[in-house]
């Protein structure tokens, strides 16, 4: 969708009566204020609003959006502002940020239930249910800013998808405001409930496209008290794909995490992030992270130690490195999770976040890297991820000492070739990040005609103004 398709006017009797609506502190129009909320991390999306408003209980948001309803006044929702394609920068709506919104209502451990409002940040989520002998395993690199109604109105992923799934698979109940005002009350704790529609799941990943997320009921887990980590070395992507079936069959299903590394990722961290190093002594072309956890004592490390065995026996794996202790652990998965950190200095970058079946991610791997070359020679690709659930960002950064503004104007063809072949092989050009602004408009060329139907007649039943977020989706 382009941003100019609905152009935004705010009359002065508009924008004054939804000041009197959030009442003296809960708006601002302070540049200060809204300055750090106007832009992306990348620093690819900034954008302008005339008003930020920022609830602190349902039924201001309620009412807050009940008042934009009746004036056509279109907002955006705005989660902790960690997305990447640009679905949270408003481009002259007014900006909603659920921040005050920031309790924990509820954790009840004989349920294996959380219950937060939507602007909880996800490091709380982790320590309280650790506070309660519990686990959420919802874990990315972000997860010191980003907030719960973001990650659940965009399905975020992360690096546990292995073993428990997408947002859609951890939520159990949702309390959302609709685009007229109204209250959906959908917070249930159930594992079954057979009484019609599944109404949250329109909710998770809508991107605040048919309501805003005000409090969500999450999945907790036992705690598992036996974990290994280590990092193999790779000779060809391939053994990645093989090493992931051994490594399930070796620890009974106990994989919870198995990340994909591409030399130049490795290299790019040592020398752009201060402390990290190669745990490997040689350098290998691609190497992989692999997190065995379980709730019998020794049984991950065992585990492991079989893996890493009988894969160096058959000359599955070149090299490994198992984690001794905790901080050797950490050390480790430091080295993933400051792979998009470590390109930053290195210039323009065509950013993609990907999925294909986890058996052709090789093949995805060598047809995209044949077309980016051919398209910009020289360009250099970093492509890291979550390879056991098929999902990798695949990067395409500008050449070496060469022409960032270049690079930048082959973007939208390169990216193009990439998730032709993304498609080609039955794939998703948007795994975990939504498609936001930046990929709303190109979705179309691969979705379904049927299904874009589909979707923009629910839309309007929900929104026949379009009020929500309306430069997101179809």
């Amino acid at each position: 969708m382009q941003d100019d398709a609905f152009p935004i006017t705010l009359s002065p009797e508009a924008l004054a009566a939804l000041k009197a609506v959030a009442g003296p502190d809960g708006w601002s129009a302070d540049p200060d204020r809204l300055a750090p909320k106007l832009k992306e991390w990348r620093d690819r999306w900034r954008g302008t609003t005339p008003l930020l408003l920022s609830p602190r209980t349902t039924a201001e948001v309620s009412a807050l959006v009940r008042c934009c309803a009746e004036h056509r006044i279109a907002l955006t929702p705005q989660g902790g502002n960690t997305g990447l394609v640009g679905g949270q920068i408003p481009q002259g709506e007014v900006l909603l940020s659920l921040e005050r919104m920031n309790a924990i209502r509820e954790v009840a451990p004989l349920d294996d239930v959380i219950v937060v409002e939507a602007g909880v940040v996800l490091t709380t989520v982790q320590e309280a249910a650790r506070e309660a002998n519990r686990f959420f395993p919802l874990s990315l690199a972000a997860e010191g800013s980003a907030t719960v109604g973001g990650l659940v109105s965009t399905n975020a992923g992360g690096t546990a998808v292995l073993r428990y799934g997408t947002m859609r698979d951890l939520v159990l109940g949702i309390e959302a405001v609709l685009p007229d005002g109204s209250v959906f009350n959908g917070l249930k704790r159930l594992r079954k409930d057979n009484t019609g529609y599944d109404l949250k799941q329109l909710l998770i990943g809508g991107e605040g496209t048919l309501g805003v997320v005000t409090a969500a009921s999450l999945k907790l887990f036992p705690i598992l008290s036996s974990r290994s980590v280590a990092i193999v070395g790779l000779n060809r992507s391939e053994d990645a794909i093989a090493l992931l079936a051994r490594a399930k069959g070796e620890s009974g299903g106990a994989v919870e995490a198995f990340e994909l590394i591409s030399r130049r990722g490795v290299e790019l961290a040592i020398r752009n992030i201060p402390d990290v190093r190669d745990p490997l002594a040689e350098p290998y072309p691609w190497i992989v992270l692999i997190e065995i956890a379980s709730s019998e004592g020794g049984h991950a490390e065992a585990a492991m130690e079989r893996l890493l065995a009988s894969a160096l026996e058959d000359d599955l794996i070149a090299d490994a490195a198992l984690a001794q202790n905790q901080a050797q652990a950490k050390a480790m998965w430091r080295l993933r999770e400051e792979q998009s950190a470590a390109q930053k200095p290195e210039g323009v970058t065509w950013k993609h976040d990907v999925s294909v079946p986890v058996s052709r991610v090789p093949e995805f791997l060598a047809r995209a890297t044949a077309a980016a070359e051919a398209l910009a020679p020289g360009s250099r690709v970093v492509a890291f991820g979550h390879v056991g659930d098929g999902n990798i960002h695949y990067d395409v950064l500008q050449p070496l000492g060469g022409d960032g503004a270049a690079h930048a104007a082959l973007r939208d063809q390169g990216s193009k070739a990439i998730h032709d072949i993304v498609d080609a092989l039955g794939g998703s050009i948007s795994a975990e990040h939504g498609l936001g602004v930046m990929k709303s408009g190109e979705a179309r060329r691969y979705k379904d005609p049927h299904t874009v139907e589909l979707m923009q007649r629910l839309r309007a039943a929900f929104d026949p103004h379009r009020i929500m977020n309306p430069r997101v989706l179809f």
